[in-house]
């Protein structure tokens, strides 16, 4: 018999009893069946896991798994679907990516221990959602050719070619300039309508998809009736300002404030 251990998706709040219902039959990571574990005294407060193969989520194996990208792919779109589909229905605090305990057991224990940090994280972060916004600086293809000489000037290959480095050089600091005043603006206009906002690290390589570098990558929490009015005003802020592009994403659960700063992380069978 395979040892399976307790994939944690999410905490949340089943006031009505409904998120069953929301469950039934969505294939978690491993496509495995998805359940809700409760305390003792029947709460509100659940956290939605299912069954995963052991050997798969020890500290080895996780270790390289998490540079097989499909396979990472795959349990992110798994843990994703399920934190949407309880996100859909009710208050939700994301739990991290390979968040596993030993078994059930283990879960309720956890959630006996912090169910009231998590009713009240969960009734603060009610009707409101996450946005993701990103700015990058696309930096101007090289010009072909120098400029047109002046009158007399010949410019040979190699002063031809220090012209064009020159000139993309140029282009480069003009795109971050702008980028750092579209970043200004976008945040002033950002917190009038955002109650909370979390920075993350700029994205690169493979997470960096789409022309340009990524130089912001902000987080912030909107209020619902706000949300469309936060995101035309922050587009309508990044306007104008040649060689930088903004991109606002949403509304997702809210991944980036889903735990208080002050909680202690939870405890995990992997790192």
């Amino acid at each position: 018999m395979t040892e399976v251990n307790s994939y944690a998706y999410a905490v949340a709040r089943d006031a009505d009893g409904s998120l069953e219902e929301a469950l039934a039959g969505l294939p978690g990571v491993a496509d495995a069946p998805v359940r809700l574990v409760r305390t003792g005294d029947d709460g509100d407060v659940v956290v939605a896991v299912s069954a995963v193969p052991a050997a798969d989520f020890d500290e080895g194996a996780l270790r390289s798994h998490l540079e097989d990208l499909d396979w990472l792919e795959a349990v992110a779109r798994a843990h994703h679907r399920v934190i949407e589909a309880l996100a859909a229905r009710t208050s939700v605090l994301p739990l991290r990516l390979a968040t596993v305990y030993l078994d059930d057991e283990s879960v309720r224990l956890m959630l006996a221990d912090r169910r009231r940090a998590f009713a009240d994280r969960l009734t603060e972060l009610a009707a409101q959602t996450e946005w993701g916004v990103k700015i990058y600086a696309e930096e101007a293809a090289p010009p072909e050719a120098p400029e047109e000489p002046s009158a007399g000037q010949d410019l040979s290959p190699g002063r031809a070619y220090l012209s064009r480095r020159r000139a993309q050089r140029h282009a480069r600091q003009d795109a971050f300039r702008h980028a750092e005043e579209v970043a200004r603006r976008v945040e002033d206009t950002a917190r009038t309508y955002a109650v909370d906002q979390v920075r993350h690290r700029a994205q690169q390589g493979e997470l960096a998809k789409g022309p340009g570098e990524n130089v912001v990558n902000d987080a912030y929490l909107v209020p619902q009736q706000d949300a469309e009015d936060f995101r035309a005003e922050v587009l309508r802020a990044g306007e104008g300002f040649p060689g930088v592009r903004v991109e606002v994403t949403g509304p997702w659960a809210p991944y980036s404030f889903a735990v208080p700063a002050e909680a202690e992380p939870l405890r995990r069978t992997s790192p």
